[in-house]
């Protein structure tokens, strides 16, 4: 069986990818419970709301990100939107050590949101860009599988360790597996087109 070549840039992000959201996969199960239980006056009502935040925001933080990153010719500001938003999205784990009011939660979750409208727009056209001819289906599929299949276990891992050792160190592991995922594209920074370069797809027989 011949081996299935996949290049650099695309198995770096994939990594990238796997080590964040499997970090962020160790707490989002338990999210409501630390909001129920950590947060002052922590409801069912609160829990809903931070979801809401994120979700509302992130959805419209990214279509005018999006818009900015295709007026730019090259990658690099795909690259840098990239990096600062994983690092962004890394730091809010670290903060909701310190939480103890729902508003805390509402900024946190506004934050976190704002980091992950720079990550998705310019992931995805840096992994369209350079994806592997004739392995498109494969390469998107790949990227969704070991996403699923290590958020599925760090999610159940999340749930032992708060139950052995609470909140504070799953946000801490979080954060700094989150900030590991965040460097993995700098190695390949010398691989991004600099400003005002063509893009050429990568082929690969």
């Amino acid at each position: 069986m011949a081996k299935t070549y996949i290049n650099k840039i695309i198995r770096n992000l994939i990594k990238a990818d796997l080590i964040f959201f499997s970090a962020f996969g160790l707490f989002e199960p338990i999210f409501a419970v630390f909001i129920t239980q950590q947060i002052t006056g922590g409801n069912v009502k609160i829990v809903g709301f931070a979801a809401a935040i994120y979700w509302i925001l992130k959805s419209l933080f990214q279509i005018p990100i999006s818009k900015f990153l295709d007026k730019k010719r090259g990658e690099r500001d795909d690259f840098y939107f990239l990096v600062f938003g994983f690092f962004i999205a890394a730091l809010v784990p670290f903060a909701y050590i310190f939480s103890s009011l729902p508003w805390h939660i509402y900024i946190l979750q506004a934050v976190f949101a704002l980091g992950m409208a720079m990550v998705y727009p310019s992931w995805c056209a840096i992994y369209t860009r350079h994806i592997d001819k004739g392995k498109e289906a494969f390469e998107w599929a790949l990227d969704s599988t070991v996403l699923g299949i290590g958020i599925g276990i760090t999610g159940a891992l999340g749930a032992i360790l708060v139950s052995q050792f609470g909140f504070n160190l799953v946000f801490v592991i979080v954060g700094i597996l989150g900030l590991l995922g965040a460097l993995l594209p700098i190695l390949i920074y010398k691989d991004i087109m600099p400003r005002g370069d063509h893009y050429i797809r990568i082929h690969r027989r």
